[in-house]
């Protein structure tokens, strides 16, 4: 399993211009939100400490290459009284491939309200991806193998996937939920850490849920499919080393494109961040 310190370990080559990793895959392109977890923590390392990221929108450009680093150049674009502002270009083969913009703020005090509990089950009650993968099909373990066997995350999943309903054949309501963690402890001090892993998560099935009502699956051959944009806005500084649930929903679809949203949250119910990410799902005739 990857460890999610060595995805985030960029390599500083300037005050503002910064290296990741290549990341040996068997798929073709790097998982967006690894791109978008590295661009959020070469803009925070230009970020006063005491300032955490609340909002960022990011729009993918160009398929990642896993075979070679990514440099990520730094715009600091404002620093106010209260929030800062960084915008961060991710650079492959001299074109860009990705572009963030990111919001830091000042802790201060406010009013404070959220949505009512859900129910849900809890992960200490959920078979581990591993049991629930061990009554799949071939395909299936192969699809979660070749696209998460090597993911820093622990998942357990609330329900069935609807990627079985539609190997069935059947459709299913566009609505998938599972717990996620980081597998290794992450630092108690480095509240960016946490953020990163929580926006690494955040691209982790969310456009998959669009096409659950159509009995298909993205990787079933019938479909092109990417990541257009994506926008995360953390309500507080999560811990990604615990338990973290994620209830998502494909709300919209028309026109070759899927609108997601989905919603995180904390075992005491807290919310914790909101995401919405439109996508590319154009049939192949």
């Amino acid at each position: 399993m990857g460890a999610l310190r060595d995805i985030l370990d960029l390599e500083r080559l300037d005050d503002l211009l910064f290296r990741g990793p290549a990341s040996p895959t068997r798929n073709t392109r790097i998982f967006g939100g690894e791109v978008a977890a590295q661009a959020l923590m070469a803009a925070g390392r230009t970020v006063p400490a005491d300032r955490h990221v609340h909002s960022l929108h990011a729009y993918f450009l160009r398929p990642g290459d896993p075979a070679i680093p990514i440099v990520y150049q730094v715009d600091p674009i404002r620093d106010g009284g209260s929030f800062t502002t960084r915008r961060t270009v991710a650079i492959q083969h001299g074109k860009p491939i990705f572009h963030l913009s990111a919001s830091f703020h000042r802790p201060e005090e406010g009013f404070s309200h959220q949505p009512a509990k859900t129910d849900r089950p809890e992960p200490e009650d959920l078979p581990t991806g591993d049991e629930v993968l061990a009554s799949a099909d071939k395909a299936t373990r192969d699809w979660f193998e070749r696209v998460h066997g090597n993911s820093p995350l622990e998942i357990r999943f609330a329900e069935e996937l609807p990627r079985f309903a539609a190997l069935r054949g059947e459709s299913a309501p566009a609505v998938q939920r599972f717990w996620f963690r980081t597998h290794e402890a992450l630092p108690d001090d480095d509240p960016l850490m946490h953020a990163c892993a929580v926006t690494y998560a955040s691209d982790l099935l969310l456009l998959s849920s669009s096409v659950a009502p159509h009995a298909t699956t993205l990787d079933s051959g019938g479909l092109q499919f990417a990541s257009l944009d994506h926008t995360l806005w953390l309500h507080g500084v999560p811990r990604a080393d615990d338990w973290i649930f994620y209830d998502q929903e494909g709300i919209w679809a028309g026109g070759a494109r899927a609108l997601c949203r989905g919603s995180l949250s904390d075992r005491s119910h807290r919310l914790l961040g909101n995401v919405m990410q439109e996508g590319l799902i154009r049939p192949v005739r």
